[in-house]
């Protein structure tokens, strides 16, 4: 092209290309939907609706507009560009960025920033033109766009970057690090553990950038990271200069329910719990609390080093070497009670002395115990010792001591034959233990129980807990045993009874029991007798019954074994033994004794006849009620 064609050009009246103003735009719409409606008009150049017809030809306009596009400054949305501020006021800022249009930015974007009109700012193309036909930027979106490439450049060369700790959060703090907000974790922030993250609110600080999550735009930081190269040149320092028994000053870092872990300078050592005192320590913040500086003693160690053992107590005299050394068995001590178990009890004297109580040496009592029904911990006791280890450091000690033993004088107090109160304490096959005071305990047999009963179990006779008056039958002192006697209280009525239940006497009994081997029966005065089977048959030839009365014939007394053996059957057959003897004899012509004779010669009871034998009687019925009723009581208390 010549420059007298382009000077033609520039004289003429150029066609502006610009967006139409919306109600042009609505016209054009509106004729053009007419026209259609109408099918006036087939082809028509709609892009001349609003504009100044000039007959240029398309080739012309091309490199018209070409010409005129090309006199503006390329941009592309996306783009961080820098602009210039050319007007101002409360709600917008307007900036050129050399653009067909300027565009407008929410003066919020700049609340942080002192600008004026022709400061340069940089600003992201957001979109080149809007609804309303405006360039549209942010001033923000480029700061960060341009913080992300500085973090994502210290992220990839490992910088140390500043930050400003906005505020804390769950787990850590905000930090503001190039404008963007990044995460610090409570852990980060210093190579011991951090509880109050308040103090860090407000600070500018060094820190690492350790991890960034595009997808989510989350950054990680650390300022722990910082120290930890330092922190692990102190810690080859003082590893390679430690020793078993050094004496070092550290800080309680963290405590735990089995100890304390200290920082020696960025060596971490434990005390263990039983290393705090000498005494019991049930939790270590009884010794020590978060970060208080202590001195400790270097225990022992692995062979990398990284597990060191510290001790506090060692650093302090073991208390059996300050303990009294006129101290000596016998001596009567006073301490708290620490410590319990079943077995016994754990009595502290003084820190880290302590001594055992064995629960046989809480009572004078045989009776089976555990140490909680003596103390509980806390109590303060007196005990007297019964051995002292001193090159063990071990005591065991005791309560019944400072209380006389009951055996001692056992002959004196419970003399044989003496009458005594005493409490059931427990039951077994062949008895009952009774106690007739602490300690002093006794056992009654089952056959010594009652003269006339049968018992099987004690749970018959009495039940747990009853007062049972006994007499004292026998003593072994060396063994701490009494054997005891119930029945002994009254005299023994079979020298009595071999008097009345006669050979060949008869009493009315009831049955009461009955098995295969034979039946109990209950005869007068409380006394029972056994018949076998066959002695049971009655004369109609059917066996007696449970609970039926009937006649029994004394067939047997054993004053030595307390036994009567008796039988129904016997009197019917004796009589027809005389029967049949009289027939013969009244055959044969002799005289003998009529069947009535022979009868009266059959010894009936004539106890309640005998005057001498009145009081017994008497005696005797009172105390079988009395039994009976004393065996119903214990049924119920067993069913209970």
């Amino acid at each position: 092209m010549t420059e007298q064609e382009k000077n033609e050009i520039l004289n003429e009246q150029p066609i502006e290309v610009q967006n139409v103003e919306q109600e042009t735009k609505i016209e054009a719409a509106e004729i053009k939907e007419t026209l259609k409606a109408e099918n006036q008009v087939e082809e028509f150049n709609w892009d001349l609706i609003g504009k100044k017809d000039v007959g240029y030809d398309p080739k012309k306009r091309a490199e018209l507009e070409e010409l005129y596009n090309n006199t503006f400054k390329l941009v592309e949305e996306g783009e961080v560009v820098t602009g210039t501020v050319v007007a101002i006021n409360k709600r917008e800022v307007v900036v050129n960025i050399g653009y067909k249009s300027e565009g407008v930015i929410n003066a919020n974007e700049f609340r942080y920033e002192e600008i004026k009109v022709g400061d340069k700012v940089e600003v992201f193309v957001e979109n080149m033109e809007s609804l309303d036909g405006q360039l549209v930027l942010s001033h923000k979106k480029a700061l960060t766009l341009k913080s992300w490439d500085r973090v994502n450049q210290a992220y990839e060369n490992d910088e140390i970057v500043k930050g400003y700790i906005k505020c804390k959060t769950k787990g850590g703090m905000i930090v503001d690090v190039f404008g963007i907000e990044s995460f610090l974790p409570g852990s980060q922030i210093d190579v011991k553990p951090i509880r109050d993250y308040d103090i860090y609110v407000g600070k500018t600080m060094e820190f690492k950038i350790v991890k960034i999550n595009h997808e989510f735009k989350n950054v990680v930081v650390s300022h722990k990271a910082l120290i930890e190269a330092e922190l692990e040149e102190q810690k080859k320092h003082i590893i390679a200069q430690l020793e078993k028994g050094q004496v070092l000053e550290g800080t309680v870092k963290n405590i735990t329910s089995y100890g304390v872990f200290i920082d020696l300078g960025g060596v971490d050592g434990l005390i263990h719990i039983t290393d705090l005192s000498w005494g019991r320590v049930n939790h270590p913040e009884e010794i020590v609390s978060l970060d208080e500086k202590i001195q400790v003693v270097i225990l022992d160690f692995d062979d990398d080093k990284k597990r060191i053992a510290l001790g506090l107590k060692q650093l302090t005299p073991h208390p059996w070497d300050s303990l009294d050394p006129n101290l000596k068995v016998g001596d009567k001590v006073k301490g708290k009670v620490v410590i319990l178990q079943d077995y016994g009890a754990f009595i502290e004297i003084a820190p880290g002395v302590e001594g055992l109580i064995h629960v046989s040496e809480m009572s004078w009592s045989q009776h089976l115990r555990t140490a909680q029904d003596f103390m509980k911990i806390g109590d303060e006791v007196e005990a007297v010792i019964l051995t002292l280890d001193r090159e063990e450091r071990k005591m065991s000690l005791g309560i019944k001591q400072l209380y006389p033993d009951p055996w001692e004088n056992i002959e004196e107090r419970y003399k044989v034959g003496s009458r005594h109160m005493s409490k059931v304490r427990n039951f077994t096959n062949f008895g009952i233990f009774v106690e007739l005071e602490e300690g002093v305990d006794g056992l009654v047999h089952i056959s010594d129980l009652s003269w006339t009963k049968k018992i099987k179990h004690p749970a018959e006779f009495t039940h747990i807990g009853a007062d049972l008056e006994v007499v004292v039958l026998e003593i072994d002192k060396e063994n701490r045993r009494l054997s005891l006697g119930h029945k002994q209280i009254e005299e023994n009525p079979w020298d009595f009874f071999e008097t009345i239940f006669t050979l060949d006497s008869i009493h009315e009994g009831t049955v009461i029991e009955m098995s295969d081997k034979g039946s109990i029966i209950a005869l007068p005065y409380g006394v029972e007798g056994f018949a076998t089977p066959k002695h049971m048959i009655k004369e109609d030839g059917t066996p007696a019954k449970l609970d039926e009365k009937l006649e029994f014939k004394v067939i047997e007394f054993n004053k030595e074994a307390k036994k009567i053996f008796v039988s129904h059957s016997r009197i019917y057959e004796d009589l027809r033994k005389i029967e049949e003897e009289e027939a013969k004899a009244k055959a044969l012509g002799s005289k003998k004794t009529s069947k009535k004779k022979s009868a009266d010669k059959i010894e009936k009871t004539t106890l309640g006849d005998v005057t001498d034998l009145a009081a017994l009687k008497a005696e005797l019925l009172e105390k079988e009620k009395e039994s009976k009723k004393s065996s119903k009581k214990s049924k119920n208390d067993s069913e209970e």
